[in-house]
């Protein structure tokens, strides 16, 4: 039997039949959440050397025009570009990852380059958007980690939806 269009255009890039979210695989269910960045590290660089290049082609022509003063102001210019990018490079792969395997729920949270887990007995861990939009708190006893932060705030409750529902499968 053929679905018809209105049935299926929404499954489109679905990683999971019954989640929207998450990814299954042989080790259980996966959340990975993303920066949405649109230009890698890698782009980054090359358009720093672009942009840094044409920069002092400039300061150095008019260096020998006798405006001895531009090229100064173009290294400090290229420095505070320099520095600006590697700010976004630094944070450009930031991500959160939970993770439902077994009997616990793991959470990696990584941002700029240093990675935080937390890991809860599923039984015991409860799942609550702060409010409307906020982000997502995973708690277990005395511990707590907030994610969502690369989700839209309308898809969070859809998370929190999702890991309680996976929470409750037994």
């Amino acid at each position: 039997m053929a679905v018809s269009e209105p049935d299926w255009w929404w499954m489109v890039g679905q990683t999971s039949k019954a989640f929207r979210l998450a990814t299954e695989s042989k080790d259980g269910l996966h959340w990975t959440l993303r920066r949405n960045c649109s230009v890698t590290p890698t782009q980054l660089a090359i358009t720093f050397g672009a942009l840094g290049a044409l920069s002092l082609t400039v300061a150095v022509f008019f260096w020998f025009q006798g405006a001895v003063l531009v090229l100064p102001f173009a290294l400090l210019e290229l420095a505070a570009l320099a520095t600006a990018f590697v700010v976004y490079a630094r944070h450009a792969a930031d991500s959160e990852r939970v993770i439902l395997q077994g009997g616990r729920l793991i959470v990696e949270l990584e941002t700029a380059g240093s990675v935080r887990r937390s890991e809860f007995v599923r039984e015991w861990v409860r799942i609550e958007p702060l409010s409307s939009g906020q982000l997502v708190e995973v708690r277990s006893g005395g511990a707590s980690v907030q994610v969502g932060r690369f989700l839209r705030p309308e898809l969070r409750p859809v998370l929190a939806r999702e890991i309680r529902q996976a929470l409750s499968k037994v």
